[in-house]
């Protein structure tokens, strides 16, 4: 049986951390995880209802910000207004679930323009407008970066390309001396999110079984809680300190 996370918190009591996707799945939970640890979220999203009942439910050590997070014009804006000390990127699109040959480009290309653009416009910001020092930028990527995913068209890709550019950051922030941790997380396949029921059922259909069945084939189900609390291991350094780990049920995975 896993051992509850110990957590040493302090470090973010009255700091400011943003986070996108803040509306539902996982970027919800780790906002309800940043601010129980006493930081004010900044919680982006595109859906005003969703951020709205985040905010009623955080009350006020949440700012809900309606916001496109893949624009360009957001991320510069709101890294200049907030300099947060934590910057969590959690957006993304739901990728189309089928096949090869029955998506189209635009489908298969949905999750580029979105997560990748995501990754790619915060972390630029980022660096060109310094974050202070002992700051740190998690970006959400996928386990199917690692493994593939064939009934998501171009998400494996995608999400494999936002763990390069945290890397390509990281190495850039070590070469001007700024000091800013940037470290990508990888969760497992899971069906505790919208995004990742979807896809669970597809794959249970694939493969001829019910989605229970599925389910308990892949081992304990990763929940958004847990989420949520490695993210705060991350930024508190209980994770130690490495560029990307992967995440299961069991706990957090340093790949590199």
């Amino acid at each position: 049986m896993n051992q509850p996370l110990q957590i040493q918190t302090d470090d973010l009591v009255g700091t400011t951390a943003i986070v996108t996707g803040a509306g539902r799945g996982f970027g919800r939970a780790i906002a309800a995880a940043l601010a129980a640890a006493g930081a004010h979220v900044i919680g982006v999203a595109r859906t005003g209802a969703q951020l709205n009942e985040v905010a009623d439910e955080l009350g006020d050590s949440f700012t809900p910000v309606v916001a496109d997070a893949a624009d360009s014009a957001t991320a510069g804006r709101l890294i200049e207004e907030y300099r947060p000390r934590v910057l969590v990127l959690c957006a993304g699109a739901a990728p189309l679930m089928s096949p090869l040959q029955e998506q189209t480009w635009e489908g298969f290309s949905l999750n580029w323009k979105v997560d990748v653009a995501q990754a790619f416009h915060w972390t630029r910001s980022a660096l060109r407008h310094p974050l202070p020092p002992g700051s740190s930028v998690i970006a959400m990527s996928s386990g199917a970066a690692l493994n593939g995913s064939p009934l998501s068209g171009g998400y494996a890709g995608a999400k494999a390309t936002v763990t390069f550019i945290t890397s390509y950051a990281a190495g850039e922030s070590q070469r001007a001396g700024l000091g800013i941790r940037f470290v990508s997380v990888l969760p497992r396949l899971t069906p505790a999110t919208e995004l990742g029921g979807k896809a669970v059922a597809a794959y249970a259909e694939r493969q001829g079984v019910d989605v229970e069945t599925f389910v308990q084939s892949t081992g304990p189900v990763l929940d958004a809680e847990q989420v949520g609390k490695s993210v705060l291991e991350i930024t508190t350094g209980g994770a130690g300190d490495h560029g990307a780990y992967l995440l299961a049920s069991s706990g957090l995975s340093a790949l590199a």
